[in-house]
Order: structure tokens, then C-alpha cells, then sequence
């Protein structure tokens, strides 16, 4: 048994990682659900709006995936004559019950963090309003802990061997075996898998988001009067965008639209669009504004029937 297949028990199997992806949810959430109860939240709403934002978010997670695969599964799609080289996204629709690299196969990689973050905030802006919650104080807390889920996640990337850049000499380079490779790493004459080392992009963006984790922690703890509520958001925002485009440049498995790499158009755009609506909400004569406290839960009362009289 591998570490990428996990552990079997009998014909049940648990892969790592997908215990890695349910540790960093949990690890999150439970940081947040103390967040919010020292902000004078409730934070029974975190594990109620952690379970309406899990569905959704690993169905978006891997519909981003099957609608935009990365270059590696569908370079050879114009040229392919078996569908080892080519698993674009009309080869998931038509390969949906194939349980090892269909799109149902989550437990073999291939979710986007661009659709678990939107998957999950839908979900999780489904169960805000339901609840009548402040929504910007709740996606700050949000805010601080979505780096601390990522620096966590990023290391079922390295279960999968995934998430990794070109050749490096570097001291910290890592090894990939020949069935994880992409082009034009392929050929194991020319890059020996023993002597070939190449960039650990899971551990370089595990690294950035515990610092973001720390310094977005010690904004919601320390400074948090200086901010409108949802800033801290914003700057989640910001900061991701920042690191996935220059780590872009190094990925070798990217997702390319057109002659454009799909991620770095998406948190171009994204990066852009946050930071220019931080500045205009801070823009001068603009109002800081206290957070806002959530609706008062309105408790359930009971109804007793009334005793009938007795004769």
C-alpha cells in the first residue's frame, strides 16, 4: 500500500488525502469557532456553516477541474488516439462512471481551490442568510482561517505528487516518479528520477499561508478598528492572488485558455478587483463602521397543551 492510496481495511480504503483535506477543515474550523466566540459570536454557526459549504465546495473544487483541466491531460487531445493522453473536459462528461480518474475520482487529486472557495461560499453565504448573520464580520473570521485550512491541504498535493514546478538544483527540491510526471519531464533517461529534483510549489504556498495566517490573525485580533468589516477578506483575497500568479511561473501542470494561463487571469483579475475595492471603501471621508452584532437567536418555546378538568 502506498501513501497515495491510503489505508485498507477489508474493501473499505481511506486515502490520505483525503484525511489531510478533512483535517485542515476541521483544524479551521475550529480556530474560527474560538474567533468568533471571542468577537461575541455564536460559534455554533462556523460548524453549521462548515456543513452547508463542504458540498458544495468539493463539487465546485472538482467541476473547476473537469471544466478546466490543466495542460497535461489535454495536450495531446488534438492528436490522441487512446484516452491516456487525453482527458479533457468531453472525456470526463462521457467517462463519468469511471472510478479511478473520472470526475467523481476527487480521492485521486484534481480539486480547484478557485471552486472550493467559491463552492464553499455559496454554501456558506446560503446558511448567513438563512440565519439572518452579520455577513461581513463572519468573512473576516473566515478570512483568517482559509490560510491555515490551505497551509495544511497543500500537503495532500505532496501525498498525490502534484502541485510541483520545474527542475531545481536547489537543497530543497523534491523527487517525482515517472507516472507523475508531466512533459517534458517525462522520460526518465533524461531526467533520472534519482538525480532529478524539481520545485516543491506545495511547500512554498504551505509556507506563504501560515504566514498569511499569522499576520491576518494578528490584523482580526490587534486592528481590527481600523477596518470595515470584510476587509480582512479582502486582503485574504489580495494575498492569495499575489502568490498563486508568481507561483504560476514555476508550475509545470497549468490550465491554459486560449495562449492563457487560466489561474493567473483568474487571481489577476480577482487580486486586482479586491484591492481596488479596499481602497475605494478606505477612501478619504470614508466612515469606519463597527462591525455588526448578529440577530439574537429567538429561542423555541414549548406549547403544553392545557390539563383538561377534571369531573
Amino acid at each position: 500500500m502506498t501513501p497515495e492510496e491510503g489505508i485498507r481495511i477489508g474493501s473499505f480504503q481511506i486515502r490520505y488525502y483525503g484525511l489531510i483535506i478533512v483535517l485542515a477543515m476541521l483544524v479551521a474550523a475550529w480556530v474560527a469557532a474560538r474567533l468568533a466566540k471571542r468577537d461575541g459570536r455564536d460559534p455554533e454557526h462556523v460548524w453549521g456553516a462548515l456543513t452547508w459549504a463542504i458540498i458544495p465546495g468539493i463539487v465546485f473544487a472538482r467541476l473547476w477541474f473537469v471544466i478546466f483541466p490543466p495542460i497535461s491531460l489535454t495536450a495531446g487531445c488534438t492528436t490522441a488516439v487512446t484516452t491516456d493522453v487525453c482527458r479533457d473536459t468531453a472525456w470526463f462528461l462521457q467517462n463519468i462512471t469511471n472510478l479511478q480518474q473520472g470526475p467523481l475520482a476527487i480521492w485521486s487529486g484534481g480539486l480547484s481551490i478557485f471552486g472550493a472557495v467559491l463552492g464553499g461560499f455559496l454554501g456558506a453565504y446560503i446558511y448567513v442568510k438563512r440565519n439572518k448573520l452579520a455577513l461581513g464580520p463572519w468573512l473576516d473570521i473566515a478570512a483568517v482561517v482559509l490560510p491555515l485550512g490551505q497551509a495544511i491541504g497543500r500537503w495532500a498535493n505532496w501525498i498525490n505528487q502534484e502541485l510541483y514546478g520545474g527542475v531545481t538544483n536547489l537543497p530543497w527540491g523534491i523527487t517525482i516518479d515517472s507516472a507523475h510526471r508531466v512533459a517534458p519531464y517525462g522520460s526518465t533517461v533524461d531526467y533520472p528520477v534519482a538525480t532529478t529534483f524539481f520545485h516543491p510549489l506545495f511547500l512554498y504556498e504551505s509556507f506563504w499561508s501560515i504566514l498569511a495566517f499569522v499576520i491576518l490573525l494578528n490584523l482580526f485580533l490587534r486592528n481590527r478598528k481600523r477596518f470595515l468589516p470584510g476587509d480582512i477578506f479582502l486582503l485574504y483575497i489580495v494575498q492569495y492572488s499575489v502568490i498563486r500568479f508568481l507561483l504560476e511561473f514555476l508550475r509545470v501542470e497549468v490550465t491554459v485558455v486560449g495562449s492563457f494561463n487560466l489561474s493567473q487571469v483568474v487571481t489577476l483579475i480577482t487580486g486586482v478587483g479586491a484591492l481596488a475595492y479596499f481602497i475605494y471603501r478606505h477612501r478619504p471621508g470614508a466612515v469606519i463602521t463597527a462591525p455588526q452584532p448578529d440577530a439574537p437567536r429567538v429561542p423555541k418555546v414549548k406549547v403544553q397543551e392545557a390539563e383538561q378538568p377534571t369531573s
